[in-house]
C-alpha cells in the first residue's frame, strides 16, 4: 500500500528557515570571508588563504585565552552541577513552600548577564561594596582588580550564584518524575539514603543532569559580559577568556582577518564538544529504553 506524502509542512518550516539564514548563517558566511582575505582600509582586501588560521594555531595568545576558559569552564561544572544537586534534593516537594522556593530559584535566572556584573562589581568593592568592605574590615586582603585569585574568586562566585538555580531547577524537574512506587519500594527493603539517590534518584536525573552540563559548559565556554564588566579581563589577562580577547582583537585592534579565523575556531570548538556531549545523551537514552 502506498502512503501519499504530504509536503506542505515545509512551508511551515520555510519561515524558520529564512530566519536562520539571515541570523546566522548570511553572518558566518561574512565572517568565513574574512577569515581568508587581509585588508589595508579602504575596504580593499588581498587574499590570504589560511595564513590567519595557522597564525592563530601558533599564537600563544590563543592557547593562553583557551586554557583560562577551559579551566574557568571546569570550575564551574565542578561547583554548579553537585550544588545544584544538593539544594534540588532538598527543596520541598508540594506545597506553598515548594512554590515559593521555585520561585526564589528563578530570581536570579531573570537578572540580564550586564546587571549581574555590575552588581558584583559594587558588591566587591572595598570603598562602598558590602563585600569588599567587610572582608577589609577582618583584615583580608580583596581587591578583584589587582590580585588574580581575588578577581577569579569573584568571577567564579558570580557563576555560581548566577547559574546554579537553573541546574537546581532541571534536577528538581527530574526528582518530581520519579514514581512514588519507587521510594516506597526502597522504603520496605530498608534502603539507605544514600542507595536511594545512587540507585534511584541519580539514574532518573541522568538526562537531566546532561542537558544541565551541555548548557551549563556552553555557557561558560562563551562567557563575556560579566567577566569583562567586573575585571575587563584583568588584572593583566588573568580573567581574559576566549570571547573577551576576540573581542579586544576584533574591535579594540581592528584585525579582522585574525579575529574571523579565531571565531571559526572557537565556533567549530564549541560545536565539537556539543556534539560529544549530544551523542553521549542519546546513548544514554538508548541504553535506558523505554520505562
Amino acid at each position: 500500500m502506498n502512503k501519499t506524502v504530504n509536503q506542505k509542512a515545509w512551508f511551515l518550516v520555510l519561515p524558520v528557515l529564512v530566519l536562520v539564514a539571515f541570523s546566522a548563517v548570511i553572518p558566518l558566511m561574512t565572517v568565513v570571508n574574512y577569515s581568508v582575505q587581509d585588508s589595508f582600509g579602504d575596504n580593499v582586501f588581498f587574499w590570504a588563504g589560511l595564513e590567519w588560521f595557522r597564525d592563530m594555531l601558533q599564537s600563544e595568545r590563543m592557547w593562553n585565552a583557551l586554557g583560562r576558559q577551559l579551566l574557568f569552564s571546569a570550575i564551574i561544572l565542578a561547583i554548579q552541577i553537585p550544588l545544584g544537586i544538593f539544594v534540588a534534593l532538598n527543596m520541598p516537594k508540594k506545597g506553598v513552600w515548594a512554590s515559593v522556593c521555585l520561585v526564589l530559584m528563578s530570581l536570579p535566572l531573570l537578572i540580564p548577564w550586564n546587571v549581574v556584573g555590575t552588581i558584583w562589581q559594587i558588591f566587591g568593592r572595598v570603598d562602598i561594596g558590602l563585600l569588599g568592605h567587610t572582608l577589609d574590615a577582618l583584615g583580608i586582603p580583596y581587591n578583584y582588580t589587582q590580585n588574580t585569585l581575588a578577581a577569579w574568586i569573584t568571577v567564579v562566585v558570580m557563576d555560581v550564584w548566577h547559574w546554579t538555580s537553573l541546574v537546581a531547577l532541571l534536577a528538581y524537574a527530574g526528582l518530581q518524575s520519579i514514581p512514588d512506587a519507587y521510594y516506597q519500594a526502597a522504603k520496605i527493603d530498608q534502603a539507605s539514603r544514600w542507595k536511594v539517590f545512587r540507585y534511584i534518584e541519580l539514574p532518573k536525573m541522568a538526562g537531566v543532569l546532561m542537558i544541565a552540563i551541555l548548557l551549563r559548559f556552553m555557557d561558560s565556554f562563551m562567557i563575556y559580559t560579566e567577566p569583562f564588566v567586573v575585571t575587563g579581563g584583568g588584572p593583566g589577562n588573568a580573567t581574559t577568556f576566549l570571547s573577551i580577547d576576540l573581542v579586544k582583537m576584533a574591535l579594540g585592534q581592528f584585525d579582522l582577518g585574525p579575529a574571523a579565523a579565531f571565531s571559526i575556531m572557537y565556533f567549530l570548538t564549541i560545536l565539537l564538544i556539543s556534539w560529544v556531549f549530544y551523542t553521549v545523551m542519546t546513548n544514554l537514552d538508548r541504553q535506558e529504553g523505554p520505562q
